[in-house]
Protein backbone atom coordinates (compact mmCIF):
# COMPACT_ATOMS: atom_id res chain seq x y z
CA UNK A 1 0.00 0.00 0.00
CA UNK A 2 2.71 2.51 1.06
CA UNK A 3 4.92 1.42 -2.27
CA UNK A 4 1.27 2.44 -4.78
CA UNK A 5 0.86 5.51 -2.54
CA UNK A 6 4.48 6.35 -3.65
CA UNK A 7 4.25 6.02 -6.91
CA UNK A 8 0.82 7.99 -6.93
CA UNK A 9 2.78 10.83 -5.50
CA UNK A 10 5.65 10.81 -8.28
CA UNK A 11 2.98 10.45 -11.01
CA UNK A 12 1.48 13.70 -9.35
CA UNK A 13 4.86 15.74 -9.01
CA UNK A 14 5.78 14.84 -12.62
CA UNK A 15 2.52 15.61 -14.11
CA UNK A 16 2.50 19.05 -16.54
CA UNK A 17 -0.33 20.71 -18.61
CA UNK A 18 -0.14 22.98 -21.63
CA UNK A 19 -3.55 22.93 -22.16
CA UNK A 20 -6.61 23.21 -19.64
CA UNK A 21 -7.94 20.10 -21.37
CA UNK A 22 -4.71 18.65 -19.74
CA UNK A 23 -5.66 20.09 -16.39
CA UNK A 24 -8.83 19.30 -16.35
CA UNK A 25 -7.87 15.20 -17.03
CA UNK A 26 -5.53 15.44 -13.68
CA UNK A 27 -8.64 16.51 -12.00
CA UNK A 28 -10.75 13.91 -13.56
CA UNK A 29 -8.32 10.98 -12.95
CA UNK A 30 -7.13 11.66 -9.27
CA UNK A 31 -10.11 13.96 -7.86
CA UNK A 32 -13.08 13.14 -8.51
CA UNK A 33 -15.37 10.40 -6.46
CA UNK A 34 -13.68 8.18 -8.79
CA UNK A 35 -10.32 8.84 -9.23
CA UNK A 36 -6.99 7.45 -7.83
CA UNK A 37 -7.37 9.33 -4.28
CA UNK A 38 -10.68 8.59 -3.51
CA UNK A 39 -10.24 5.01 -4.65
CA UNK A 40 -7.20 4.38 -1.73
CA UNK A 41 -9.24 6.14 0.62
CA UNK A 42 -12.07 3.37 0.12
CA UNK A 43 -9.13 0.91 0.63
CA UNK A 44 -8.28 2.32 3.77
CA UNK A 45 -10.81 -0.05 5.40
CA UNK A 46 -8.80 -2.92 5.27
CA UNK A 47 -6.01 -1.34 7.25
CA UNK A 48 -4.80 -2.92 10.41
CA UNK A 49 -6.44 -0.91 13.11
CA UNK A 50 -2.51 0.10 14.49
CA UNK A 51 -1.62 1.21 10.86
CA UNK A 52 -4.53 3.42 10.16
CA UNK A 53 -3.45 6.62 12.06
CA UNK A 54 0.08 6.13 10.02
CA UNK A 55 -1.66 5.57 6.62
CA UNK A 56 -4.69 8.36 6.89
CA UNK A 57 -1.97 10.73 7.83
CA UNK A 58 0.02 9.69 4.36
CA UNK A 59 -3.61 9.90 2.24
CA UNK A 60 -4.62 13.36 3.16
CA UNK A 61 -1.34 14.81 2.48
CA UNK A 62 -1.33 12.87 -1.00
CA UNK A 63 -4.82 14.16 -1.58
CA UNK A 64 -3.96 17.73 -0.21
CA UNK A 65 -0.81 17.41 -2.95
CA UNK A 66 -3.04 16.68 -5.43
CA UNK A 67 -5.45 19.17 -4.80
CA UNK A 68 -2.61 22.06 -4.83
CA UNK A 69 -0.93 20.88 -7.91
CA UNK A 70 -4.79 21.01 -9.99
CA UNK A 71 -4.51 24.47 -8.81
CA UNK A 72 -0.94 25.01 -9.68
CA UNK A 73 -1.71 23.20 -13.52
CA UNK A 74 -5.04 25.59 -13.93
CA UNK A 75 -3.03 28.87 -12.96
CA UNK A 76 -0.23 27.66 -15.48
CA UNK A 77 -2.27 27.00 -18.37
CA UNK A 78 -5.20 30.07 -17.92
CA UNK A 79 -1.88 32.83 -17.81
CA UNK A 80 -0.58 30.81 -20.49
CA UNK A 81 -3.88 31.47 -22.51
CA UNK A 82 -4.21 35.16 -21.24
CA UNK A 83 -0.67 35.63 -22.83
CA UNK A 84 -2.03 34.49 -26.14
CA UNK A 85 -4.74 36.92 -25.81
CA UNK A 86 -2.36 39.40 -25.11
CA UNK A 87 -0.44 38.61 -28.33
CA UNK A 88 -3.53 39.27 -30.69
CA UNK A 89 -3.78 42.58 -32.33
CA UNK A 90 -7.13 43.29 -32.16
CA UNK A 91 -6.59 46.58 -34.22
CA UNK A 92 -5.83 43.96 -37.43
CA UNK A 93 -9.11 44.10 -40.18
CA UNK A 94 -11.25 41.21 -39.53
CA UNK A 95 -11.49 38.13 -42.79
CA UNK A 96 -15.43 39.60 -43.49
CA UNK A 97 -17.28 37.11 -45.46
CA UNK A 98 -17.58 37.98 -49.44
CA UNK A 99 -20.79 40.32 -49.82
CA UNK A 100 -23.71 38.33 -51.33
CA UNK A 101 -26.23 40.17 -54.64
CA UNK A 102 -29.64 40.42 -54.81
CA UNK A 103 -31.95 38.22 -57.28
CA UNK A 104 -31.94 40.37 -60.75
CA UNK A 105 -35.65 39.82 -60.34
CA UNK A 106 -36.19 41.80 -56.99
CA UNK A 107 -33.84 44.35 -58.22
CA UNK A 108 -35.80 45.03 -61.16
CA UNK A 109 -38.73 44.65 -59.19
CA UNK A 110 -37.69 47.29 -56.56
CA UNK A 111 -36.70 49.91 -59.10
CA UNK A 112 -40.34 49.67 -61.13
CA UNK A 113 -42.28 49.65 -57.33
CA UNK A 114 -39.50 53.14 -56.80
CA UNK A 115 -41.03 54.61 -60.23
CA UNK A 116 -44.56 53.94 -59.38
CA UNK A 117 -44.57 55.28 -56.01
CA UNK A 118 -43.26 58.49 -56.55
CA UNK A 119 -46.26 59.08 -58.63
CA UNK A 120 -48.79 58.40 -55.64
CA UNK A 121 -49.23 54.38 -56.32
CA UNK A 122 -49.15 52.09 -53.28
CA UNK A 123 -48.42 48.54 -53.39
CA UNK A 124 -51.01 45.74 -52.51
CA UNK A 125 -50.26 42.28 -52.25
CA UNK A 126 -52.94 39.19 -52.77
CA UNK A 127 -52.64 35.53 -52.00
CA UNK A 128 -51.06 33.25 -54.58
CA UNK A 129 -54.18 30.63 -54.12
CA UNK A 130 -57.11 32.09 -55.36
CA UNK A 131 -60.64 30.88 -56.43
CA UNK A 132 -62.26 31.03 -60.02
CA UNK A 133 -63.93 34.30 -59.01
CA UNK A 134 -61.14 36.19 -58.19
CA UNK A 135 -58.89 34.71 -60.82
CA UNK A 136 -61.61 34.61 -63.61
CA UNK A 137 -65.38 35.41 -63.04
CA UNK A 138 -65.18 39.20 -62.26
CA UNK A 139 -62.53 39.62 -64.58
CA UNK A 140 -64.84 39.06 -67.02
CA UNK A 141 -63.58 35.67 -68.07
CA UNK A 142 -66.28 33.44 -69.74
CA UNK A 143 -67.12 29.98 -68.83
CA UNK A 144 -65.36 28.42 -71.53
CA UNK A 145 -61.85 30.52 -72.06
CA UNK A 146 -59.06 28.41 -72.71
CA UNK A 147 -57.32 29.91 -69.54
CA UNK A 148 -59.60 27.96 -66.99
CA UNK A 149 -58.62 24.65 -68.72
CA UNK A 150 -56.63 21.90 -66.99
CA UNK A 151 -53.63 22.83 -69.49
CA UNK A 152 -53.11 26.15 -68.59
CA UNK A 153 -53.74 26.49 -64.65
CA UNK A 154 -52.58 24.24 -62.19
CA UNK A 155 -56.05 23.86 -59.97
CA UNK A 156 -55.38 22.33 -56.47
CA UNK A 157 -59.25 21.81 -56.07
CA UNK A 158 -62.34 21.70 -58.65
CA UNK A 159 -66.24 22.60 -57.57
CA UNK A 160 -65.00 24.85 -56.35
CA UNK A 161 -62.31 26.04 -57.96
CA UNK A 162 -59.24 26.58 -56.17
CA UNK A 163 -56.11 27.25 -58.12
CA UNK A 164 -52.52 28.57 -58.30
CA UNK A 165 -53.69 32.26 -59.52
CA UNK A 166 -52.35 33.05 -63.23
CA UNK A 167 -52.11 36.60 -62.93
CA UNK A 168 -51.71 39.43 -59.91
CA UNK A 169 -55.34 40.78 -61.40
CA UNK A 170 -56.96 39.04 -58.77
CA UNK A 171 -55.88 40.84 -55.64
CA UNK A 172 -56.98 44.44 -58.32
CA UNK A 173 -60.42 42.52 -57.40
CA UNK A 174 -59.65 42.24 -53.87
CA UNK A 175 -58.80 45.94 -53.49
CA UNK A 176 -61.61 46.99 -55.66
CA UNK A 177 -64.19 44.82 -53.31
CA UNK A 178 -62.52 46.42 -49.77
CA UNK A 179 -61.57 49.90 -50.69
CA UNK A 180 -63.73 52.13 -52.62
CA UNK A 181 -62.19 54.70 -54.98
CA UNK A 182 -60.37 56.71 -55.19
CA UNK A 183 -58.11 53.70 -56.05
CA UNK A 184 -54.31 54.08 -57.40
CA UNK A 185 -52.38 50.54 -56.58
CA UNK A 186 -49.47 48.84 -57.97
CA UNK A 187 -49.27 44.75 -57.61
CA UNK A 188 -46.40 42.79 -57.32
CA UNK A 189 -46.13 38.82 -56.95
CA UNK A 190 -45.88 35.71 -58.20
CA UNK A 191 -48.14 33.90 -60.28
CA UNK A 192 -48.22 30.16 -62.05
CA UNK A 193 -49.47 28.92 -65.63
CA UNK A 194 -49.22 25.32 -66.61
CA UNK A 195 -46.77 25.81 -69.14
CA UNK A 196 -43.87 24.10 -70.43
CA UNK A 197 -40.64 25.01 -68.93
CA UNK A 198 -38.25 26.42 -71.88
CA UNK A 199 -35.58 29.44 -72.03
CA UNK A 200 -38.11 31.42 -73.10
CA UNK A 201 -41.27 30.10 -70.89
CA UNK A 202 -41.42 28.77 -67.35
CA UNK A 203 -44.34 27.41 -65.00
CA UNK A 204 -43.47 30.17 -62.94
CA UNK A 205 -43.13 34.18 -63.32
CA UNK A 206 -43.32 37.51 -61.78
CA UNK A 207 -45.69 40.55 -61.97
CA UNK A 208 -46.54 43.90 -61.53
CA UNK A 209 -50.07 45.05 -62.25
CA UNK A 210 -50.67 48.69 -61.51
CA UNK A 211 -54.85 50.17 -61.04
CA UNK A 212 -56.31 53.45 -61.17
CA UNK A 213 -60.06 54.22 -60.74
CA UNK A 214 -61.23 57.37 -60.03
CA UNK A 215 -64.07 60.14 -61.50
CA UNK A 216 -62.96 61.05 -65.32
CA UNK A 217 -59.56 59.02 -65.85
CA UNK A 218 -59.65 58.58 -69.50
CA UNK A 219 -56.83 56.69 -71.81
CA UNK A 220 -55.16 59.46 -71.58
CA UNK A 221 -54.01 59.43 -68.02
CA UNK A 222 -52.95 56.03 -68.91
CA UNK A 223 -50.72 56.94 -71.22
CA UNK A 224 -49.06 59.55 -69.60
CA UNK A 225 -48.46 57.50 -66.60
CA UNK A 226 -47.01 54.63 -68.83
CA UNK A 227 -44.98 57.18 -70.56
CA UNK A 228 -43.44 58.51 -67.59
CA UNK A 229 -42.77 55.18 -66.92
CA UNK A 230 -40.83 53.87 -69.70
CA UNK A 231 -39.05 57.61 -69.26
CA UNK A 232 -37.73 56.92 -65.70
CA UNK A 233 -36.88 52.78 -66.45
CA UNK A 234 -35.13 53.01 -69.97
CA UNK A 235 -34.00 56.45 -69.85
CA UNK A 236 -35.63 59.61 -71.78
CA UNK A 237 -34.81 59.41 -74.92
CA UNK A 238 -36.77 56.15 -75.15
CA UNK A 239 -39.45 55.86 -77.81
CA UNK A 240 -43.15 54.86 -77.00
CA UNK A 241 -45.65 53.16 -79.04
CA UNK A 242 -49.23 51.60 -78.20
CA UNK A 243 -51.05 48.83 -80.49
CA UNK A 244 -54.47 47.81 -79.96
CA UNK A 245 -55.15 44.61 -78.19
CA UNK A 246 -57.52 42.75 -76.41
CA UNK A 247 -57.97 41.76 -72.51
CA UNK A 248 -61.21 40.02 -70.69
CA UNK A 249 -60.99 42.63 -68.12
CA UNK A 250 -60.35 45.51 -70.07
CA UNK A 251 -61.91 47.56 -72.68
CA UNK A 252 -60.49 49.61 -75.24
CA UNK A 253 -56.91 47.57 -74.65
CA UNK A 254 -53.52 48.24 -75.69
CA UNK A 255 -49.84 46.77 -75.94
CA UNK A 256 -46.88 48.98 -75.31
CA UNK A 257 -43.34 48.44 -77.02
CA UNK A 258 -40.54 50.72 -76.18
CA UNK A 259 -38.31 51.30 -78.89
CA UNK A 260 -35.26 49.06 -78.51
CA UNK A 261 -32.49 50.67 -76.40
CA UNK A 262 -29.66 48.71 -77.43
CA UNK A 263 -30.03 49.34 -81.24
CA UNK A 264 -31.66 52.24 -80.93
CA UNK A 265 -34.30 51.35 -83.32
CA UNK A 266 -32.18 50.03 -85.75
CA UNK A 267 -32.88 46.31 -85.40
CA UNK A 268 -31.05 43.96 -83.45
CA UNK A 269 -31.38 39.92 -82.28
CA UNK A 270 -33.26 41.74 -78.77
CA UNK A 271 -35.82 43.03 -80.71
CA UNK A 272 -36.04 40.98 -83.71
CA UNK A 273 -34.82 43.17 -85.95
CA UNK A 274 -38.33 45.12 -85.69
CA UNK A 275 -36.32 48.30 -83.61
CA UNK A 276 -39.03 47.85 -80.80
CA UNK A 277 -39.31 45.58 -77.87
CA UNK A 278 -43.12 44.88 -75.91
CA UNK A 279 -43.35 45.52 -72.46
CA UNK A 280 -46.67 45.26 -71.16
CA UNK A 281 -50.57 44.86 -71.70
CA UNK A 282 -52.44 47.62 -70.48
CA UNK A 283 -56.19 49.15 -70.80
CA UNK A 284 -59.39 51.06 -69.76
CA UNK A 285 -60.63 48.80 -66.74
CA UNK A 286 -64.18 46.97 -68.44
CA UNK A 287 -67.47 48.66 -66.84
CA UNK A 288 -68.42 44.98 -66.38
CA UNK A 289 -65.38 44.38 -63.39
CA UNK A 290 -66.16 47.62 -61.67
CA UNK A 291 -69.61 46.61 -60.86
CA UNK A 292 -68.37 42.76 -60.23
CA UNK A 293 -66.76 44.77 -57.48
CA UNK A 294 -69.46 47.17 -56.58
CA UNK A 295 -68.21 50.23 -58.12
CA UNK A 296 -70.40 52.27 -60.08
CA UNK A 297 -69.32 52.20 -63.42
CA UNK A 298 -71.18 55.29 -64.32
CA UNK A 299 -69.63 57.24 -62.12
CA UNK A 300 -66.04 55.68 -61.91
CA UNK A 301 -63.42 54.81 -64.55
CA UNK A 302 -60.09 53.46 -64.50
CA UNK A 303 -56.96 51.71 -66.25
CA UNK A 304 -55.08 48.86 -65.48
CA UNK A 305 -51.59 47.87 -66.65
CA UNK A 306 -49.63 44.85 -66.50
CA UNK A 307 -45.49 44.31 -66.87
CA UNK A 308 -43.70 40.75 -66.66
CA UNK A 309 -40.45 41.32 -64.52
CA UNK A 310 -38.90 38.52 -66.07
CA UNK A 311 -38.96 39.68 -69.73
CA UNK A 312 -38.01 42.91 -68.86
CA UNK A 313 -35.26 42.04 -66.71
CA UNK A 314 -34.00 39.73 -69.48
CA UNK A 315 -34.51 42.22 -72.50
CA UNK A 316 -32.58 45.09 -70.07
CA UNK A 317 -29.67 43.01 -68.88
CA UNK A 318 -29.70 40.24 -72.39
CA UNK A 319 -30.02 37.39 -71.01
CA UNK A 320 -31.12 34.60 -73.24
CA UNK A 321 -32.39 31.86 -70.69
CA UNK A 322 -35.79 32.60 -67.97
CA UNK A 323 -34.21 29.62 -66.37
CA UNK A 324 -31.51 30.94 -64.88
CA UNK A 325 -33.83 33.08 -62.64
CA UNK A 326 -34.73 30.10 -60.67
CA UNK A 327 -31.57 28.03 -60.55
CA UNK A 328 -29.62 29.81 -57.78
CA UNK A 329 -26.36 29.47 -59.83
CA UNK A 330 -23.92 31.80 -57.92
CA UNK A 331 -21.90 31.90 -60.64
CA UNK A 332 -24.82 33.82 -62.72
CA UNK A 333 -26.10 35.65 -59.29
CA UNK A 334 -23.40 37.36 -58.64
CA UNK A 335 -22.93 39.14 -61.84
CA UNK A 336 -25.50 41.55 -60.50
CA UNK A 337 -23.29 42.56 -57.06
CA UNK A 338 -22.87 45.86 -58.04
CA UNK A 339 -25.65 46.63 -59.68
CA UNK A 340 -27.83 49.00 -57.61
Amino acid sequence: MKDKIEKIQAEIEAYRAEQPEQAEAFRLKYLTKKGVIPSLFGEFKNIPPEQKKEFGKILNGLKQKAEQKYRELKEAVDRKSDQLTDDIDLTLPADFMPTGSRHPISIVRNQMIDIFKRIGFTVYTGPEIEDDWHNFSALNFVEDHPARDMQDTFFIEKDPDILLRTHTSSAQIRAMQQTQPPIRQIYPGRVFRNEAISARSHCIFHQIEGLYVDENVSFVDLKQTLYYFAKEFYGQDVQVRFRPSYFPFTEPSAEMDVSCFLCGGKGCKICKHTGWVEILGCGMVDPNVLSNCNINPEKYTGFAFGIGIERTTMVKYQIEDIRLFFENDVRFLEQFRSVV
